[in-house]
């Protein structure tokens, strides 16, 4: 991992959520059906739990037509997960501490497993540092872009 960008979201980034969403546009007229949003969430490698789900779906204004607007949706995505790294970085290093992300993931919410945390550290891990903005790229990044 040699990229540290901690401003938050790339271009690429942008591009393949929408690209997500565009796949479940069946109409071309940049919405989906609110049915379908969990199934453009999953392609982009995030799995809420369902009520978490139902969160989101409420956030982004499901406009009582049954469809999500791309407009609400491609913010939304984009800065979630972002946030929520950041709300764990009090000290705003722009990482994590590999032990400290272990705590939050296997104490906090629904539970990773040691075998998952092990996995994902292997993965991500930099020195024992999680620079979570790199996380987020790869986590929806085109090797096409």
């Amino acid at each position: 991992m040699a990229i540290r960008n901690t401003a938050g979201s790339c271009p690429h980034v942008h591009k393949k959520i929408k690209a997500a969403f565009e796949a479940f546009d069946y109409q071309s007229n940049h919405t989906v059906d609110v049915r379908s949003i969990g199934t453009v969430v999953y392609s982009l490698g995030c799995f809420p739990s369902r009520p978490n789900l139902h969160d989101f779906v409420a956030e982004v204004g499901e406009d009582h037509t049954g469809y999500i607007h791309l407009d609400k949706f491609l913010p939304a995505m984009t800065k979630k997960p972002l946030m929520l790294f950041k709300v764990l970085d009090k000290e705003k290093k722009g990482y994590l501490e590999s032990e400290e992300l272990t705590k939050y993931l296997t104490q906090e919410g629904e539970p990773f497993s040691q075998g998952e945390m092990e996995e994902m550290l292997t993965a991500l891990s930099d020195n024992d540092h999680i620079y979570y903005a790199d996380y987020i790229s790869q986590l929806i990044f085109d090797p096409d872009t």
